[in-house]
């Protein structure tokens, strides 16, 4: 019970909102339960005094009674449940975006070491198993206890001396729900894995459709949801087993306990110790009261399973993010978009080797700056320095001359624009994709910025045009106009500083010549560092930043380390290799 204590502790502050309405529903729980109490009260006294004796006048009082009591424990059963579960609702509201709040302030390497499936699936079941424990199961517990504790009372009432007796069975079922709590707890514990299992293998294989495809995949790809499905249904049918093994055992338990109240109360009657009214109210009371503490021990069940959903989460709350803002960040000021590395090494998380080691270098508001290199010489890795997905582990960056770490996370990414490698499309219209470069723009910012983009033509020509929906892998469009109205998204934007990080990636020489002239006006005026393998760019800008293993090895103009014959020279090849051509940009 330890792990059911210590998660109730760690999510039961999400409640603070909400405490007043659990409190209502808990005296909503207390009167349904003594309206429930004093309806088999008023049953026996309508067998003793109407049926008994056939009395009609004996049977309209405590017939309206009843009635009235009926309807008082329906109203308040409605209202209570109905506020429960609104409060349920809200709980697993607040607990989701919580949840989903602090994944997106993770770094990147912590969306490769989880699955996105998995991550899916801890969002929403095991959000779900965890409103079990903190919300339906503290109403649940009271429900049953204050249940359990009328009908007792009653029963002691009537005859606290067969009361007694079978009060004597009633531990076995908190003593068995001890027993299978452990195994049901490994088993849904199993079975939420799986769950995250399935939805990744599903979710993968879908976003990679046309290699499943191109490369007769789909029989490799049925056979891995096959083994992840049947872990799933190994894990789900044992926790089947084990929690119907449970229910029988106490529906066995409670037979005993109403035939040995039967029993004696026939032994009662014919002593002519107790009537058949009271018998049949002692008979119902017992027979209420086991459901409640039968429900004990199935919450105690439930609870420990949800401790499963309990732990998944806890991994993602646990993860520390990689940056955050500092305690008291530096005032806004009109950034002129001076870039500094100074010094600057870093390695990811579990890397063997540093990516970046001893980096320095400058950039001045308007300057291109090409920085180049082989595959995994950090130079992608310099793009999520600057945008702050990582701080230094020594060094320092700057921003007109201020550290980094000292600025607000939203203020430094609204004056540093990335253009990531990947063409990132969100699912939504043209308009939306375009617009949240800077939510809240005007219809006349967000055209202005797709005719900047050279977007403005093909997005008109589409059916509906700035409506047309679009999602991630969209066939509707080509690569070159899917990138252009990322580009779109940059222009609207119009931060100072912009980092492209392989901006011609993925792009045949016509889609690169169609992105050249709109990547020309979004770097107009700004500082710009390009990190590209595509060396056409290379002699438009002002300085070149040659990266191998992680050090700067080269800086100089184009020309400057031609001449040198180095690592560019190499990298960039004979003389008249280029297909964009040199001064294609028209940056000078």
């Amino acid at each position: 019970m330890r792990e059911v204590r210590d998660a109730f502790r760690r999510f039961w502050p999400l409640t603070r909102g909400d405490r007043k309405w659990l409190a209502v529903i808990v005296a909503c729980v207390v009167v349904a339960a003594l309206a429930e109490t004093a309806s088999i009260l008023l049953f026996a006294q309508l067998t003793d005094h109407a049926l008994r004796t056939g009395s009609p006048a004996a049977f309209w009082g405590p017939a309206a009674a009843w009635l009235g009591v009926a309807a008082l424990g329906a109203l308040v059963g409605y209202l209570g449940n109905s506020l429960a579960t609104w409060t349920a609702e809200r709980f697993v509201l607040r607990l989701r975006a919580k949840v989903f709040r602090h994944v997106q302030d993770m770094p990147p390497h912590f969306f490769q070491k989880h699955r996105r499936g998995d991550l899916v699936e801890r969002l929403t079941g095991d959000v779900e198993a965890i409103e079990q424990m903190v919300v339906s199961g503290v109403v649940g517990t009271v429900a049953a206890a204050f249940s359990a504790l009328f009908y007792s009372a009653a029963a002691l009432w009537l005859r606290w001396d067969l009361a007694l007796v079978t009060f004597v069975l009633a531990p076995l079922f908190l003593l068995a729900a001890r027993r299978f709590a452990g195994r049901i707890r490994t088993a849904s514990q199993d079975e939420r894995v799986a769950d995250g299992s399935i939805t990744s293998v599903v979710e993968e294989s879908l976003a990679n459709v046309v290699l499943t495809q191109a490369y007769n995949r789909r029989r490799a790809e049925e056979r891995l949801l096959e083994r992840e499905a049947r872990a799933w249904m190994k894990a789900s049918v044992r926790g089947a087993r084990l929690g119907e093994m449970y229910e029988q055992f106490v529906e066995v338990v409670e037979t005993v306990c109403v035939l040995t109240v039967i029993g004696l109360g026939v032994w009662e009657i014919s002593a002519g110790r107790m009537t058949l009214g009271q018998l049949l109210a002692f008979a119902a009371f017992i027979g209420y009261l086991y459901p409640p503490v039968r429900n004990l021990g199935q919450l105690g069940l439930t609870l420990t399973a949800a401790t499963a959903g309990a732990q998944r989460l806890g991994e993602i709350l646990d993860a520390e993010p990689a940056v955050t803002d500092p305690a008291e960040p530096l005032a806004p000021w009109p950034v002129r978009g001076r870039v500094g590395f100074h010094g600057v090494s870093f390695g990811y998380p579990g890397a063997a080797r540093a990516s970046v080691s001893d980096l320095s270098f400058s950039a001045d508001p308007g300057e291109l700056i090409v920085v180049t290199g082989p595959s995994g010489a950090g130079k992608s890795t310099t793009a999520k320095l600057l945008t702050r997905f990582y701080d230094p582990l020594s060094g320092v960056i700057t921003l007109d001359g201020v550290p980094l770490p000292h600025l607000g996370l939203d203020f430094l990414r609204e004056h540093v624009a990335l253009l990531p490698q990947e063409t990132l499309i969100l699912n939504g219209t043209v308009r939306e994709n375009i617009a949240c470069g800077r939510p809240g723009a005007s219809e006349a910012d967000i055209e202005r910025a797709a005719r900047a983009a050279a977007a403005h033509d093909f997005v008109t020509a589409l059916p509906e045009g700035y409506d047309t929906h679009v999602a991630p892998g969209t066939a509707a469009l080509s690569g070159g106009q899917l990138k252009r109205i990322t580009i779109a998204r940059a222009m609207l934007r119009a931060a100072p500083v912009l980092v492209l990080d392989e901006p011609t990636a993925g792009l045949d020489s016509v889609a690169a010549r169609q992105v050249v002239q709109p990547l020309r006006r979004l770097m107009s005026g700004r500082t710009t560092i390009m990190i590209t393998h595509d060396l056409t760019l290379a002699p438009d800008a002002d300085r070149v930043l040659v990266m191998d293993e992680g050090r700067l090895v080269e800086a100089g103009t184009h020309a400057e380390l031609m001449a040198w014959g180095g690592v560019y020279a190499r990298l960039a090849g004979p003389p008249g290799a280029a297909t964009v051509g040199p001064g294609m940009l028209g940056l000078h």
